[in-house]
């Protein structure tokens, strides 16, 4: 029977031989260039490897260039309709989670139980990210209000500033429908709430156009994205309001110039 053992071995002997010269040539190889770059010239180069490349592209027609390694990203500083309008925001929404907050012990509609929850969860996310927004640009959170006199008749009354911060934002409840919201109960709850909500809602709409509406005024991307969002979500949800609404309430009258 023939042996295959030494010739297996004298094969793998000589590759490994050739292995090693191939290692070695490539070691005199790397010590020869090394040595033909001076040191500064390999440390140099050596450095460029590691370091980032920070490149601002060029307008239309005009070339890219490399900026410095301690060239830094910065925020453009936001206009001060863009700040107003996150503040007036996150007051605004504020005012919704309160609102829904009264709903699982004013009502056992499971339907409204189910868009309050959604408000309530998409709105506490929003103000969130505005809180992150306006603190991000080292602007404060809440917006500066104005000194109101005070009546004679209410100088022994405890200070309700939420009342006065309430009336400046387009939408929000009244002291008094608050109060009447908190009041109800069941069928009569839920008309108060849908129609406050509506009402809240379409207030937020205005916010959103007096900002679009205003030069120069939503050019940040964040919070421009956030403001389209806010318009389309809040549309969505007084079509939905509107129409339980509509299904609660008994089919109107029809006036006589309706009448075919």
């Amino acid at each position: 029977m023939p042996c295959y053992g030494p010739p297996l071995k004298f094969y793998s002997f000589r590759r490994n031989r050739k292995l090693e010269s191939v290692r070695i040539a490539g070691a005199l190889l790397t010590s020869a260039v090394a040595g033909f770059f001076p040191p500064a010239a390999r440390a140099q180069q050596t450095h460029a490897a590691d370091a980032p490349v920070v490149v601002q592209p060029g307008a239309p027609g005009k070339p890219s260039r490399t900026l410095p390694e301690t060239t830094r990203a910065t925020l453009p500083q936001p206009s001060q309709a863009d700040v107003e309008f996150m503040q007036g925001m996150i007051m605004h929404h504020s005012q919704a989670v309160e609102m829904t907050a009264l709903i699982p012990s004013h009502t056992e509609n499971e339907k409204l139980r189910s868009l309050g929850g959604r408000i309530s969860s998409s709105q506490s996310d929003e103000i969130k990210f505005m809180r992150r927004w306006l603190a991000t640009r080292g602007a404060p959170l809440s917006m500066a209000m104005p000194e109101m006199p005070a009546k004679m008749s209410d100088m022994d009354k405890p200070a309700d500033h939420s009342s006065h911060s309430m009336a400046l934002m387009p939408g929000m409840l009244t002291s008094e429908q608050m109060d009447a919201l908190r009041k109800a109960k069941g069928a009569e709850f839920d008309r108060l709430f849908l129609t406050g909500m509506i009402q809240h809602h379409n207030g937020a709409l205005i916010m959103v156009k007096d900002l679009f509406d205003m030069p120069g005024a939503g050019q940040d991307a964040e919070l421009f994205n956030f403001a389209t969002d806010v318009d389309t979500g809040q549309r969505a949800e007084i079509r939905i309001m509107q129409s339980m609404l509509d299904k609660d309430q008994p089919e109107r009258v029809k006036k006589p110039s309706e009448e075919k």
